[in-house]
């Protein structure tokens, strides 16, 4: 008998086996949201996703398994540790034995290690068909054994999350396997390793509120349910009916606490990409690794004068490298390199200082968000500040550069009305200052070079900014630069509006494009409190200093990128590779540092301004 022709697919799973007892049980399943009558065969080979409406169906541990790892790869651990019963709660363990049977899985969560598209990382995934996938003593000590493991074996380690939440029937055991979990993934942390959380439907209460929220990235599905206390326990708390979409993923990300959401479809591929980003399996610091790779610095025999001291570049007779004797000699080579890079190939057009800051904000522009395919492959976007919101004015992320993973955060405006609105036309709020802070330290722990790009009017100077604390988010993120261990490059591409520009401007070195301008605030600011009138603005430019070539007489800046003619949409594949070449000189010189040359230079950069 063909069901699928016979049987309309919204009609009651109930009705259809009462009308025809040959259907047998487990052929069919209904969703909850469109109350079709899905076969699950046909379900499972849409990864477990409602073909109707798109719902995501929960999906069993070993199948998740076999769509994310590769095949034949995962080898199970910690099979046999024995369940207890610390409360003596009756029929606990009855019903244990049950689950086991009808699951075949001896708790709720399976550990072990396996392998994504090649590359090795400790492997964890939960199913909630064993009592919710709750965490009780054998579903903690599970965890942080696996943690324990992935540290000794320096291993990257990926969570499949969900629960209901600690185990009931186990009282405070159950409670201290939070703190045990979050211990774990904190010594797994300071080992510099990379764990990865996805939330599913549902993530709640105490493995929320422990392991669950501690991935140095954290992923979520499409509509899942994530909180501490579940919905139906806050209505009755509050006595008030909750609005649609309250804790779901879409929720979270908005609100700043998830890196991103991703399809079943993608996820296999999005997991792959984020272990190419941080190594593949042990971190290796990028100095070490990449290095080799990359094109050496030009060996030329030339010295290098730096005051009263000759520095010399002493050639290598087994290698092609160069080795500098000083910090100051190899800067000093790449002064010279980028000299040439950023070379002007025709005469400078004499402009007016108002000229350039109508130019740095002409709406036919590009953004920071045009720059980045042209400079970087497979950026991946990550989200939140983990406090409050997801802040659009900042875009943050890991890319590749030549092969080298960077950490890329950049203001953006974006183009045209719909899209200034929603980034706040490039100013940025208190949760984009912490969440590129979060990506900052981030790009620390992984050894990782920051690259900012900088195009603000200046800080969001809003009521809300105020009440979120938009002082201390910009004065935390000159703070956190002041001895970021890792090399920092800003590059100014547009507007660089005061304090809000600068936040993001701490670094080993700032370039700006010619066209670019840098001030302490905006001409028309200026004019205002000095002469108490702001339509001197055009006045005000001129003695403000705010262009790229009065800033890099006076020693705020490095390098200014030549634009020849001012930079569109249409030009800028063609103006990239400049900033290309001088990213990659730039990379291959302050890559050679050591932690404390670097932190010496950044700090006698800002100490002599």
């Amino acid at each position: 008998m063909d069901f699928k022709q016979n049987f309309k697919r919204t009609v009651n799973i109930g009705i259809l086996r009462k009308r025809n007892p040959e259907i047998p049980d487990g052929l069919m399943k209904r969703c909850k949201v469109c109350r079709s009558a899905v076969f699950v065969e046909e379900a499972r080979q849409n990864l477990d996703i409602c073909p109707r409406c798109g719902t995501y169906f929960r999906m069993h541990a070993r199948r998740r398994i076999e769509q994310v790892l590769d095949e034949g790869s995962f080898e199970e651990w910690d099979t046999d540790l024995n369940e207890k019963n610390p409360l003596g709660y009756r029929g606990y363990p009855d019903k244990i034995a049950d689950l086991r049977e009808k699951t075949g899985l001896d708790e709720a969560v399976l550990t072990g290690k396996g392998r994504i598209n090649g590359l090795p990382t400790v492997f964890g995934v939960c199913d909630s068909r064993f009592l919710m996938a709750s965490m009780g003593e054998v579903v903690g000590e599970k965890i942080t054994r696996a943690v324990e493991r992935a540290t000794k074996d320096r291993l990257p380690v990926i969570f499949f999350i969900c629960s209901g939440g600690a185990r009931m029937q186990e009282g405070m055991t159950s409670l201290m396997q939070m703190a045990k979990t979050a211990a774990a993934f904190r010594r797994h942390s300071d080992a510099g390793l990379l764990s990865v959380n996805v939330l599913t439907n549902p993530t709640t209460g105490g493995v929320t509120a422990s392991f669950a929220m501690l991935g140095d990235i954290i992923l979520a599905e499409p509509g899942a349910l994530i909180g501490f206390a579940g919905p139906r326990v806050i209505e009755q708390t509050i006595g008030q009916k909750l609005p649609a979409g309250f804790q779901s993923s879409e929720f979270l990300l908005e609100h700043g606490f998830l890196d991103g959401i991703v399809e079943r479809k993608e996820m296999k591929e999005t997991l792959q990409r984020i272990l190419r980003l941080h190594g593949g399996a042990a971190k290796i610091p990028w100095k070490e690794q990449d290095l080799e790779k990359t094109e050496k610095l030009p060996l030329d025999g030339k010295c290098f004068q730096t005051g009263s001291e000759t520095e010399s570049l002493i050639p290598d007779p087994a290698s092609t490298a160069t080795v500098f004797v000083t910090p100051a000699a190899r800067i000093s080579s790449l002064r010279h390199s980028l000299s040439t890079v950023f070379a002007r190939r025709t005469p400078a057009e004499k402009l007016e200082a108002w000229d350039h800051v109508t130019l740095a904000r002409s709406a036919e522009r590009p953004r920071s968000a045009d720059f980045l395919p042209l400079l970087f492959d497979g950026f991946l976007e990550l989200h939140g500040d983990r406090c409050f919101r997801d802040d659009p004015s900042v875009i943050g992320g890991l890319a590749f550069f030549e092969g080298q993973p960077v950490t890329v955060i950049a203001q953006e405006k974006g183009h045209g009305t719909k899209e200034n609105v929603k980034r706040n036309f490039g100013m940025v709020s208190p949760e984009g200052y912490r969440k590129a802070r979060r990506l900052m330290k981030q790009a620390e722990k992984f050894h990782r070079p920051v690259l900012f790009f900088v195009d603000t009017p200046g800080a969001f100077c809003g009521m809300e900014a105020e009440e979120r604390g938009q002082g201390e988010a910009i004065a935390r993120s000159l703070y956190e630069l002041s001895v970021l261990k890792v090399p920092v490059l800003s590059i100014i591409i547009g507007e660089g509006g005061s304090g809000g520009a600068l936040a993001f401007a701490l670094a080993d070195e700032v370039w700006m494009v010619e066209h670019a301008v840098y001030s302490i605030l905006s001409p028309e600011g200026f004019a205002s409190i000095l002469w108490k009138d702001s339509s001197r603005a055009r006045e005000a430019a001129k003695v403000m200093g705010l262009t790229a070539d009065q800033l890099k007489k006076q020693g705020m800046v490095e390098e200014v990128i030549p634009e020849e003619t001012p930079l569109t949409l249409e030009n800028l594949p063609l103006r990239a590779g400049r900033m290309r070449e001088g990213i990659r000189l730039f990379l291959n010189t302050y890559g050679t540092f050591s932690e404390e040359e670097l932190l010496a230079h950044r700090w006698e950069r800002f100490r002599t301004k």
